[in-house]
């Protein structure tokens, strides 16, 4: 095969993220395209760029260490009009705080789930695990091997969030805000 000019390369990867649909890890991207990682996350980021700069109906996101095509979230409203979409599910306060505990804690096992939320969390981890935003992540080596959740790519996707990183930082001042609002809320329920 030829060596291709940067506007190929370009071109080349964007055919490969079209042709996927699913995220594709830069690893692949560049063995494909037959260059290096530093150069194939130059010519996706350039992509990218060209994309946004443009204001295309498409877009590419980054997710962790892979780049996925999609449609700009701008542009649902036309796209349901043309198809039929199910109707979006809404999360509850239970599964959004299950959701949030996993997120930050994650590899974490139900029990350890519970004992922070003070409650059971089945319904609210098989619902999460439904809609994809959860998976299993293995097993803990401890008595009864319970299993281990983290998010997907999914809730990645979801939350606009490019890896685990860029989630919001909870300093010492949330923390105690949030455990004072937590105890405040048993001891109403309690009464």
């Amino acid at each position: 095969m030829r060596l291709l000019n940067t506007n190929e390369l370009e071109m080349a990867a964007e055919a490969i993220l079209f042709t996927c649909g699913e995220p594709v890890s830069i690893n692949k991207i560049a063995v494909s395209l037959g260059q290096d990682i530093k150069t194939t996350k130059n010519i996706v980021k350039n992509l990218i760029h060209s994309y946004d700069e443009e204001k295309r109906g498409i877009e590419i996101i980054q997710l962790n260490d892979k780049y996925q095509m999609c449609t700009r979230a701008n542009y649902y409203e036309y796209i349901k009009k043309l198809i039929k979409v199910p109707k979006k599910q809404v999360m509850t306060e239970s599964q959004v705080e299950t959701l949030a505990i996993i997120a930050y804690k994650q590899p974490i096992t139900k029990p350890q789930i519970e004992a922070i939320r003070g409650v059971r969390c089945d319904r609210a981890v098989n619902r999460l695990i439904d809609y994809n935003l959860i998976s299993e992540k293995g097993r803990m080596q401890a008595p009864g091997r319970p299993i281990m959740f983290g998010t997907t790519e999914e809730f990645l996707r979801c939350f606009g969030i490019v890896n685990l990183k860029n989630l919001p930082k909870i300093t010492k001042e949330d923390m105690s805000k949030i455990q004072l609002e937590t105890e405040d809320e048993i001891k109403f329920n309690n009464m």
